[in-house]
């Protein structure tokens, strides 16, 4: 008797311990990610250097300054606002991915492949067109998420059929709204100047380019907002997994919670694109890795996918400006190379499954 009562507990703390390992750890890599990332460019800076100047910033004089005389300028005007801008635009893909999953019960839904970042990218565009300024810097946030929720809310009503989300639905829907929102920015970028052309072009391409603390300061309180409201809603979502009729039996508001997802989608949507453009895969990839690893329950694959999607940019960042020497490539470009194998693996995957498409 003792020895069961001792036992049973046993896999509960495993779970824990399993939770609690898989997040740190990724929070640990992420923070690793950042210092070197931070400090590896043209003017390479040791993160000894880069531990010290964050230090000394917040008042404690431990470990060495960078002796570089722009070392300081350099980590604090330029690198530091990128790679935070990274972290965040990665995390509220990858948690916008998987809620997307989620709530579409459809392992092929993520922001980009159904058209949610490009419907967020042309009201950015129109933004940039039209010379938009009712909110300040705030502006183009405001346009992106009406943007991404519109688009949201026509690839939802478009795909759904009978209470249930088709593959074929989900994929000829994302198709269509790509094809519709590059017919817009081609004609944006027809009625736009030089410039408009050039910052158009970089929202189709996606980059962290120019990231500035003006721009991190618009984005993370929405990204803040995004993920703990997703980490709300995760629970729920994993009761909406046991299929309509059962999530109402126990209580779930059906529609009311595809809806509040559908929201919080497009605002982790819109801060991700405002700033930094079309990046797509990342809310593809990472929930699926991080459900090879943790299992599909969305307590934690939530946060997982926050932190795991923070770090898989930071490093696609620095691996864009550092590929090609005194060269900044497009970060979405390099995305997608990696995620589109992904996403024909995952196509064999689902048809192998159900048997053919469903």
């Amino acid at each position: 008797m003792s020895a069961t009562v001792v036992d049973r507990p046993r896999p509960a703390i495993r779970a824990v311990a399993g939770r609690v390992g898989l997040l740190g750890g990724l929070g640990i890599a992420l923070l690793v990610a950042l210092v070197f990332a931070a400090g590896h460019g043209q003017l390479d800076i040791p993160p000894s250097e880069v531990l010290g100047s964050v230090l000394h910033r917040i008042g404690i004089d431990l470990g060495p300054l960078p002796h570089h005389p722009q070392g300081e300028n350099t980590l604090w005007q330029v690198r530091f606002p990128r790679v935070v801008m990274a972290a965040l635009a990665g995390a509220c893909l990858a948690t916008a991915g998987a809620l997307m999953q989620g709530v579409f019960g459809n392992p092929l839904a993520e922001p980009g492949i159904v058209g949610v970042s490009a419907g967020a990218a042309v009201a950015a565009a129109t933004v940039i067109v039209f010379e938009w300024t009712f909110a300040g810097t705030w502006t183009i946030a405001i346009c992106a998420f009406v943007g991404g929720l519109v688009t949201t809310l026509l690839v939802y009503v478009t795909s759904r059929d009978g209470g249930r989300t088709e593959v074929v639905t989900l994929v000829l829907t994302g198709i269509a709204v790509t094809a519709m929102t590059s017919a817009a920015l081609a004609f944006l970028m027809f009625l736009g100047d030089t410039q408009a052309r050039e910052e158009i072009v970089f929202w189709t391409l996606g980059s962290l380019n120019g990231s500035r603390w003006e721009y991190v300061g618009v984005v993370f309180p929405m990204a803040v907002a995004g993920i703990v409201a997703a980490m709300v809603l995760a629970p729920k979502l994993d009761l909406l997994a046991l299929g309509d009729r059962a999530a109402r039996h126990v209580g779930v508001d059906v529609e009311r919670l595809r809806l509040s997802i559908i929201v919080v989608v497009a605002v982790l949507t819109a801060a991700a694109v405002a700033f930094c453009g079309i990046i797509s895969f990342i809310g593809l990839v990472v929930p699926h890795l991080i459900r090879m690893i943790a299992g599909p329950g969305h307590r934690l694959l939530v946060p997982a996918s926050a932190l795991g999607g923070a770090l898989l940019l930071v490093l696609a960042d620095l691996w864009a400006r550092t590929l090609v020497d005194y060269a900044d490539l497009p970060i979405g470009m390099l995305t997608a190379l990696v995620g589109g194998p992904f996403f024909f693996w995952l196509i064999r995957r689902a048809r192998k499954t159900a048997g053919g498409w469903a």
